[in-house]
C-alpha cells in the first residue's frame, strides 16, 4: 500500500450517484497530482485504493449512516496512522473526532438547520456532530458564498477559514440539442426537484394557477414524489382549477431530463434556499430560460443570465412567468444568456481549485 499523504474518503460513494456523490465522482479525479489514496468500498482505476466495508453509503439508509459513522470514529483513524496520511480530504462534512487527524472537509448546504425537522434522528448529527467537525477541521470548502455565509451565522466559524468553490455540470450531457426536438404536446414551465417545503413549490403552483394562459400550458414536476407533501400540493392544484395543467413526474431518466430542460419555456426554481442549486445551472446549459430565486446561492449561479424574483413573492413569480411566455424576445435572449453563463462552470475548473486548495495543506 502506498505511503500517500492524502487521504480521500469516498467511503459514501453511490454506484448511481445522486447529490453528494456526483460532486465527490466529479472532482477526486482533478486530484491525480496530490498522489492520494481513495478510502472507497469498489477499486477506482488509475488511484491508489484501500477498500472499506460496502455498507456505508446511503443505499442503506440510516442503518448506512449509523455505520459510516461509526468506521470514521473508529476506523478511520486507525488508516490514517497506517497509511502515514497528513491530511484527510472529506467530500461530505465527517471526520474523525479528538483523534489528531487533520481534515479539510466540504460542506454543501445547511439546509436541515434552517429549516429543521425535529422528528428526525438526525437533527444531533447536524446540530452537534457537524460544529464539532468543522471546529476540528484545518480547512473547509463550501460550494458558494451562501453556504459559506451560513457557516460563519450558524457555527462562527471564522470566515479564513472557508474557501466558497462554486461547482460544475456535466458538460457532456447537459447542452442544447444537436437536431430539431419534436414539439411537446403542450407548452410547459418546468421545475425540478424534491417537494419539501423550502422547495416552495406550493407558491409556484400558485403563481402558475394566476396565468392568463394557465388552462393552455402546463406545470411539469420533475421530482420524487413524497408522501408527505406531494398530496398536499396536487390538492392544492386542484382547489386553484389547474389540476389537469400541474402535472408530476417523479422519476425521469437522465435523457429525459435533459430533453425537459431543452424543452421547456423556461426553468422556474424559486426555492427558498439552495445551497447551489444543480437545476439552475443544468437548464442554463441546455440553453433554458430560467426564472429563479433573488435568495441564497441562486444569484451566485444565475448570475444575470435569468430572471431573479423574491421567492416569496407570488405576483412576482406569475409576472416573471408571464413575461417569459408573452414575450418570445426575451426568452430568446434569456436562452443566448444562460448558455453565455453556463461556459463559466466545469468540474475541471471546480477540480483544480479544490486540488490546488489542498496542496497548502497537504
Amino acid at each position: 500500500m502506498t505511503n500517500s499523504q492524502l487521504l480521500v474518503n469516498l467511503s459514501f460513494l453511490l454506484a448511481q450517484p445522486t447529490g453528494l456523490s456526483i460532486y465527490a465522482a466529479n472532482v477526486f479525479p482533478h486530484l491525480k497530482s496530490l498522489n492520494p489514496t481513495l478510502l472507497t468500498a469498489q477499486p477506482i482505476a488509475d488511484f491508489p485504493c484501500h477498500l472499506v466495508p460496502t455498507n456505508l453509503t446511503p443505499a442503506q439508509g440510516s442503518r448506512g449512516h449509523f455505520d459510516r459513522l461509526r468506521w470514521t470514529q473508529f476506523a478511520l483513524p486507525k488508516l490514517y496512522g497506517q497509511l502515514n496520511a497528513s491530511l484527510l480530504f472529506s467530500p461530505v462534512p465527517e471526520a474523525p473526532l479528538g483523534s489528531g487527524c487533520r481534515s479539510v472537509v466540504m460542506v454543501h448546504d445547511l439546509i436541515p438547520l434552517r429549516y429543521p425537522n425535529w422528528r428526525s434522528p438526525l437533527m444531533a448529527y447536524f446540530r452537534w456532530y457537524i460544529p464539532a467537525v468543522l471546529r476540528q477541521a484545518v480547512h473547509i470548502v463550501c460550494n458558494s458564498q451562501a453556504t459559506a455565509t451560513d457557516l460563519v451565522d450558524f457555527f462562527e466559524i471564522p470566515a479564513a477559514k472557508i474557501t466558497p468553490i462554486l461547482l460544475g455540470y456535466d458538460r457532456d450531457h447537459f447542452q442544447p440539442s444537436s437536431t430539431a426536438l419534436k414539439p411537446p404536446q403542450r407548452p410547459y414551465f418546468l421545475f425540478i426537484g424534491r417537494h419539501d417545503p423550502h422547495k416552495n413549490v406550493a407558491r409556484l403552483i400558485k403563481a402558475f394557477a394566476q396565468l392568463r394562459d394557465c388552462q393552455e400550458i402546463d406545470l411539469i414536476l420533475a421530482g420524487p414524489i413524497d408522501s408527505r407533501y406531494t398530496p398536499q400540493l396536487l390538492a392544492l392544484a386542484t382547489d386553484l382549477g389547474v389540476e389537469n395543467s400541474v402535472k408530476c413526474l417523479d422519476y425521469v431518466s437522465y435523457d429525459q431530463l435533459r430533453q425537459l430542460y431543452q424543452q421547456a419555456i423556461a426553468l422556474v426554481f424559486p426555492s427558498l434556499w439552495e445551497g447551489f442549486g444543480f437545476p439552475v445551472l443544468e437548464a442554463m446549459a441546455c440553453g433554458a430560460a430560467v426564472i429563479t430565486s433573488n435568495q441564497s446561492s441562486l444569484p451566485e449561479v444565475a448570475g444575470e443570465a435569468a430572471l431573479l424574483v423574491d421567492p416569496t413573492d407570488v405576483e412576482a413569480l406569475t409576472d416573471a412567468m408571464e413575461q417569459v411566455w408573452q414575450d418570445p424576445r426575451l426568452r430568446t435572449n434569456l436562452q443566448q444568456r444562460s448558455l453565455v453563463r453556463s461556459q463559466e462552470f466545469s468540474w475541471q475548473k471546480t477540480g483544480q481549485a479544490t486540488c490546488d486548495l489542498l496542496a497548502k495543506f497537504v
